[in-house]
Protein backbone atom coordinates (compact mmCIF):
# COMPACT_ATOMS: atom_id res chain seq x y z
CA UNK A 1 0.00 0.00 0.00
CA UNK A 2 1.56 3.93 -0.84
CA UNK A 3 2.09 5.70 2.24
CA UNK A 4 2.44 9.81 2.08
CA UNK A 5 5.34 11.08 3.65
CA UNK A 6 5.15 14.64 4.81
CA UNK A 7 8.25 16.88 3.04
CA UNK A 8 8.15 20.32 3.32
CA UNK A 9 5.81 23.26 4.17
CA UNK A 10 3.81 24.92 1.12
CA UNK A 11 5.57 28.18 1.39
CA UNK A 12 9.13 26.43 1.13
CA UNK A 13 8.46 26.19 -2.53
CA UNK A 14 8.08 29.41 -4.65
CA UNK A 15 6.81 29.38 -8.61
CA UNK A 16 10.46 28.73 -10.26
CA UNK A 17 12.29 29.26 -7.74
CA UNK A 18 14.62 26.91 -5.46
CA UNK A 19 13.81 22.71 -4.86
CA UNK A 20 13.36 21.19 -1.91
CA UNK A 21 15.62 17.92 -1.94
CA UNK A 22 15.30 14.60 -0.37
CA UNK A 23 16.09 11.45 -0.74
CA UNK A 24 14.66 8.42 -1.59
CA UNK A 25 14.82 4.75 -2.96
CA UNK A 26 14.26 4.68 -6.58
CA UNK A 27 14.76 0.61 -7.85
CA UNK A 28 17.11 -0.01 -4.56
CA UNK A 29 19.32 2.47 -4.51
CA UNK A 30 18.99 5.57 -2.69
CA UNK A 31 18.81 8.74 -4.94
CA UNK A 32 18.19 12.32 -4.34
CA UNK A 33 15.07 14.07 -5.56
CA UNK A 34 13.74 17.76 -6.14
CA UNK A 35 10.19 19.16 -5.43
CA UNK A 36 9.83 22.58 -7.24
CA UNK A 37 6.65 24.91 -7.48
CA UNK A 38 5.96 25.52 -11.33
CA UNK A 39 2.82 27.85 -12.46
CA UNK A 40 1.33 27.19 -8.58
CA UNK A 41 1.52 23.45 -8.90
CA UNK A 42 3.83 21.52 -6.91
CA UNK A 43 5.69 18.70 -8.60
CA UNK A 44 8.82 16.11 -7.60
CA UNK A 45 11.27 14.33 -9.86
CA UNK A 46 14.25 11.76 -9.61
CA UNK A 47 17.12 13.98 -10.01
CA UNK A 48 18.72 12.25 -12.43
CA UNK A 49 19.10 13.63 -16.42
CA UNK A 50 17.59 11.03 -18.48
CA UNK A 51 20.68 11.59 -21.30
CA UNK A 52 23.51 10.51 -18.51
CA UNK A 53 22.33 9.89 -15.09
CA UNK A 54 24.06 12.00 -12.91
CA UNK A 55 22.28 15.10 -10.67
CA UNK A 56 21.03 18.04 -13.05
CA UNK A 57 21.09 20.53 -10.38
CA UNK A 58 23.71 23.74 -11.23
CA UNK A 59 23.73 24.88 -7.82
CA UNK A 60 22.46 23.40 -5.13
CA UNK A 61 18.73 23.03 -5.18
CA UNK A 62 18.65 24.78 -8.48
CA UNK A 63 16.90 23.40 -11.23
CA UNK A 64 15.34 26.31 -13.47
CA UNK A 65 16.75 28.13 -16.24
CA UNK A 66 17.00 31.76 -16.56
CA UNK A 67 13.54 32.52 -17.70
CA UNK A 68 11.77 29.87 -15.32
CA UNK A 69 9.97 27.92 -18.12
CA UNK A 70 12.13 24.78 -17.99
CA UNK A 71 13.80 22.37 -15.61
CA UNK A 72 17.39 22.66 -17.02
CA UNK A 73 20.46 19.80 -16.72
CA UNK A 74 23.77 21.77 -16.21
CA UNK A 75 25.73 19.19 -17.51
CA UNK A 76 24.66 18.93 -21.18
CA UNK A 77 21.79 21.50 -21.01
CA UNK A 78 19.05 18.57 -21.44
CA UNK A 79 15.38 20.44 -20.81
CA UNK A 80 12.58 19.03 -19.26
CA UNK A 81 8.45 20.70 -18.45
CA UNK A 82 8.47 21.49 -14.89
CA UNK A 83 4.75 20.13 -15.12
CA UNK A 84 5.26 16.83 -16.70
CA UNK A 85 9.15 15.93 -16.67
CA UNK A 86 8.80 15.58 -20.52
CA UNK A 87 11.75 16.10 -22.36
CA UNK A 88 11.84 19.46 -24.36
CA UNK A 89 14.92 19.94 -25.68
CA UNK A 90 18.55 19.00 -25.74
CA UNK A 91 19.98 15.62 -25.46
CA UNK A 92 17.56 13.73 -22.66
CA UNK A 93 16.32 10.11 -24.10
CA UNK A 94 12.62 9.96 -22.54
CA UNK A 95 10.83 12.10 -19.57
CA UNK A 96 12.39 12.31 -15.80
CA UNK A 97 11.16 10.14 -13.26
CA UNK A 98 8.08 11.81 -11.77
CA UNK A 99 7.04 11.56 -7.81
CA UNK A 100 3.55 12.19 -7.17
CA UNK A 101 2.97 14.84 -4.48
CA UNK A 102 0.25 16.68 -2.88
CA UNK A 103 -0.47 19.29 -0.90
CA UNK A 104 -3.02 20.04 2.25
CA UNK A 105 -2.99 22.38 5.04
CA UNK A 106 0.15 23.93 4.19
CA UNK A 107 2.02 20.71 3.81
CA UNK A 108 3.38 19.43 0.31
CA UNK A 109 3.59 15.10 0.62
CA UNK A 110 5.18 12.91 -1.42
CA UNK A 111 3.65 9.36 -2.46
CA UNK A 112 5.79 6.37 -2.39
CA UNK A 113 5.17 3.61 -5.06
CA UNK A 114 6.58 0.21 -5.43
CA UNK A 115 9.47 1.40 -7.17
CA UNK A 116 9.84 5.00 -4.83
CA UNK A 117 10.59 4.44 -0.98
CA UNK A 118 11.54 6.40 1.47
CA UNK A 119 15.31 5.81 3.08
CA UNK A 120 15.55 4.00 6.01
CA UNK A 121 17.79 4.56 8.92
Amino acid sequence: MDATIPLCNSADLVNGGRAVPFDIVYAGQTCRAFAIRYQGGVYAYLNRCTHVAMEMDYQPDRFFDNTGRWLMCATHGATYQPDTGACSGGPCRGGLVKIELSERDGVVHWHTAYNLKPVEF
